[in-house]
């Protein structure tokens, strides 16, 4: 059974942070920001102005809107909290941010200028917000779904630097590296690499290890049995259900508990799925969905909770 290799953008409104899938611009010029990974942040200290890529902050923004998800979470992380005014209706945590009717995916100009901010963080500019704000004289950042952990470590730097947080962002990075790296150090060696299903909804889409999550899977030695259907090299490939029940899996993680009432108990009354090696030992993990579509701070729970699924793979499938 072939697979289909369309992205769910749609589908999950976490995952279409990553997909759409969650530029800094000054009053005087707008520019997207180039992927995090290239992008060079022209002062290093927290004074003003600060360059990222193209674009200059001139001053310590002290109203930020936030309708970004991972952004929100980046921002309170690092100290930024107190500068924010409002974030966008997905924006769920921490519970102090000041959620509002804002949206990130179908941004409205009139109502985020009325808020008077001066820096706004989209996850994506497909809709031009960030010309759009910068005709009325707003700074936009756009800090597109990060790839891998490089690119999400990458970004907590740059609103470091456009919030006046640097030393903060990176004591969060350094603690984010070194948390994750002992999880890695403590995950067992096995003599074949566990065959993983990480399931983005309950149509079978999935994600490979060229994804942001996949790389989480790939760092604690665990395999994707999407990336063999991903002929496309979308990254998110919709797999069969008969694809799945042959590739037999050893651990399944399901990223739509929340969204979509997937649990292990569904799973296993699928047709044809009570033979699944994953299954049969017990070992279907349920994320939580947001943690594991998000890339900010709480990737080392997410990286926590796979390795924890890992574990319920008996001796013998390793």
């Amino acid at each position: 059974m072939s697979s289909v290799t369309a992205r769910p953008g749609a589908r999950r409104r976490a995952l279409a942070m990553f997909v759409s899938p969650l530029a800094l611009v000054a009053a005087c010029a707008s520019a997207k920001t180039p992927a995090p990974a290239a992008t060079t942040v022209a002062a290093a200290a927290p004074g003003f102005p600060v360059t990222i890529g193209k674009v200059t902050v001139r001053a310590r923004p002290t109203a930020i809107i936030s309708l970004s998800p991972t952004a929100t979470e980046d921002l309170f992380a690092i100290g930024a909290g107190p500068q924010v005014i409002a974030v966008d209706d997905q924006s769920d945590y921490p519970p102090s941010a000041p959620k509002t009717s804002l949206s990130g995916l179908k941004p409205n100009i009139e109502a985020i200028a009325a808020k008077r901010p001066d820096l706004v963080v989209v996850a994506d500019d497909t809709s031009g917000v960030s010309a759009a704000l910068s005709k009325v004289g707003i700074a936009t950042l756009v800090e597109d779904a990060a790839t891998t952990l490089d690119d999400a470590y990458a970004q907590i730097g740059q609103l470091g630097a456009a919030t006046g947080h640097v030393q903060q962002a990176g004591a969060l990075v350094a603690s984010m590296r070194a948390s994750i790296a002992a999880l890695v150090a403590a995950e067992p060696h096995r003599a074949r690499p566990l065959r993983i299903y990480h399931e983005v909804d309950q149509t079978f889409y999935s994600a490979t290890s060229t994804t942001f999550i996949g790389e989480l899977y790939t760092l604690l030695g665990a395999r994707d049995i999407a990336d063999a259907a991903d002929s496309q090299g979308s990254g998110y490939p919709q797999l069969s259900a008969e694809y799945i029940v042959k590739a037999d899996p050893d651990v399944i993680f399901l990223a739509d508990g929340l969204c979509c009432g997937q649990t292990p108990a569904t799973v296993a009354a699928r047709p044809g799925w009570s033979t699944i090696t994953a299954v049969k030992d017990h070992a279907v993990v349920t994320l939580d969905d947001d943690v594991a579509s998000r890339w900010g701070p709480r990737v080392v729970d997410l990286v926590k909770a796979i390795a924890a699924g890992l574990a319920l793979a008996p001796p013998g499938a390793s």
